[in-house]
């Protein structure tokens, strides 16, 4: 059976650890290990307990003592493996029972280096806030070049090993968009294959959204530049402009908006009066009605939540 690895960085979220590893364990159809890299957490034996009360033979943990960021933690995650495939999540997601085997399925049929599935997001007790379809993989490949499409990020993409020898793995010093800069390279190297499922829930919380907005748009640019990409960059700032209003910050909204109109956005005139007058319009628009995709997902994700109580 294929040989595949999982590589899962932590800091400070052993309370959300857990889920994570048990939805990763569940992987049906696949011969995995998993490497939990805790990049310096202030909760290290939390994090140790963790890993021992699920008592699974294909669970190790390496310990950063010093936090040296995401990408070097999952950098040395996956130098520390040596299995065909390897996938990446954070430790704060949670995936499908068949993510791994629909990818590898999808990867093999269609001899690609790389694939990528749908997400949802989610709040904490695993409930679908939105999701939609991903796109199709030259339409993907062909957006790699103005933003990052990839749903969920490094949790989503299986990567063939030879391809990160190919190509090289995470740039450390990057800390808001190595994903990015990563998918970029992928996408240059090969195009993937996908599975236009939502098998990845992606955990929505106050911690993904404060995320430094000016680093992302700082990081962005020096991408853009490395690999010479046409970037949206009026996308970002929009991108910038809506997290700021989910968290009721609407004057950073307002010069995030103008920031695009001034690229060109007009339609941001209208986002920026959005901003002023009804900041609440965010978080109304991030929680969807349900439609089949979320569906779908919000029935493996009941499964899950059953099998813990």
């Amino acid at each position: 059976m294929t040989s595949i690895a999982v590589v899962v960085p932590t800091h400070n979220r052993s309370e959300l650890l857990a889920l994570t590893l048990r939805s990763i364990l569940a992987q049906r159809g696949v011969d995995l290990t998993v490497t939990v890299v805790d990049d310096g957490s202030s909760d290290a034996e939390a994090v140790a307990t963790v890993i021992e009360s699920l008592s699974d033979e294909r669970l190790r943990l390496i310990r950063i003592d010093t936090p040296g960021g995401v990408g070097a933690a999952r950098n040395l995650g996956i130098r520390r493996t040596s299995s065909e495939w390897l996938a990446l999540c954070d430790d704060d997601d949670v995936w499908a029972p068949e993510k791994l085997h629909e990818q590898l399925a999808a990867a093999t049929a269609q001899s690609a280096a790389w694939a990528y599935a749908g997400d949802v997001g989610i709040d904490n007790e695993l409930h679908v806030l939105n999701g939609e379809p991903p796109l199709p993989p030259s339409e993907l490949v062909a957006a790699l070049q103005q933003w990052n499409p990839v749903p969920a990020g490094s949790s989503n993409v299986f990567i063939r090993r030879d391809a990160l020898d190919a190509i090289g793995i995470f740039d450390p010093s990057l800390r808001s968009v190595a994903d990015w800069d990563l998918w970029v390279r992928l996408g240059r190297y090969g195009v993937p294959a996908w599975v236009p499922r939502p098998l990845v829930g992606c955990r929505v919380h106050r911690h993904t959204i404060t995320r430094n907005r000016q680093l992302m748009l700082k990081e962005v640019q020096l991408v853009a530049a490395r690999h010479d990409l046409p970037v949206d960059l009026a996308r970002h700032f929009r991108w910038a402009a809506w997290n700021a209003m989910l968290e009721g910050q609407r004057l950073e909204a307002l010069r995030h908006y103008l920031a695009a109109v001034r690229l060109g956005d007009v339609l941001s005139i209208a986002r920026c009066g959005f901003a002023l007058l009804d900041p609440r319009i965010a978080e109304r628009r991030s929680q969807q009605p349900a439609t089949p995709w979320a569906c779908e997902a919000q029935g493996w994700l009941d499964r899950l939540r059953s099998e813990l109580s």
